[in-house]
């Protein structure tokens, strides 16, 4: 498919899957990376129902290697996500999802649902899912409602939606409008299902003056908790603005936080 066939796949019907985008070797170079970090981090399930109770993920890939700094840039996928947002765009994320046997499917959602925006609106996320094992029904693919980033609302969570699987071979990658209903599927194989999720945002979504890095830390830590917020240092709706799910004020100057929104959900 050229570019501008992907490009109006999204519009239609809110995704599309660019095939082999990436070669065997770099899927293996990234499975062996990711193994590496599981281990030395230490991660485990999160055990909620949001980012799954049998799903391993890894938050915050470009702080741990250079392996990683090659998929934001992808020199197929960056122009899609470009002509989607804007050559301004930003990373918005960068993480892995494993699923895992038996787990149950996440709940249908937009990726731009905590926005308070009237639907539909002009695309403020394009994310990206890099396939690093098949993708299959059984195994886990991500479901989608294709056409529902059309709609002039978000889904309710928790509620059933008819969806269908996106299934794609390893070294595939899944592009989709924020506004686009989707969700990860259940695993019901022996297999771990692996993937990317490449997140990017609208370049515009930001402040005007770099309040993180314009300002001296130690200055910062004295301000007072709101205008630490202010600046940045918080996260927005429990979510946006997160540093390996804290927020920026607790990683740097401790003390409580509120959860994440993820954690707050009750099953």
């Amino acid at each position: 498919m050229s570019h501008e066939s992907h490009l109006q796949e999204i519009n239609d019907v809110g995704y599309t899957i660019i095939e082999s985008a990436i070669d065997t070797d770099a899927v293996e170079a990234l499975l062996a990376d990711l193994d590496r970090l599981e281990r030395e981090l230490g991660i485990e399930p999160a055990g909620n129902l949001f980012e799954g109770k049998r799903t391993w993920r890894t938050y915050n890939l470009l702080a741990h290697g250079a392996l990683w700094e090659a998929i934001p840039v992808h020199p197929i996928v960056l122009p899609i996500v470009e002509s989607v947002l804007d050559p301004g765009c930003l990373i918005s994320s960068l993480s892995s999802i494993a699923i895992g046997p038996a787990e149950t499917p996440q709940p249908i959602h937009a990726d731009d649902q905590l926005l308070p925006i009237a639907k539909p609106h002009v695309a403020t996320v394009c994310n990206t899912m890099w396939a690093l094992t098949d993708f299959t029904e059984a195994n886990g693919a991500t479901r989608i409602i294709p056409g529902s980033h059309k709609a002039d609302h978000s889904p309710e969570f928790g509620k059933h939606y008819d969806s269908i699987p996106a299934e794609m071979t390893r070294g595939s990658v899944l592009i989709w409008h924020g506004s686009l209903w989707h969700g990860g599927g259940a695993n019901t194989t022996h297999e771990r299902r692996v993937g990317i999720a490449m997140n990017y945002c609208a370049g515009w979504v930001r402040q005007q003056e770099n309040q993180q890095l314009g300002i001296d830390l130690e200055r910062v830590r004295g301000f007072e908790p709101r205008l630490q917020r202010l600046c940045g240092f918080g996260i927005y709706n429990g979510l946006i603005g997160h540093i390996d799910k804290r927020s920026p004020a607790e990683v740097l100057f401790g003390g409580d936080q509120d959860a994440i929104v993820w954690e707050r959900i009750v099953d």
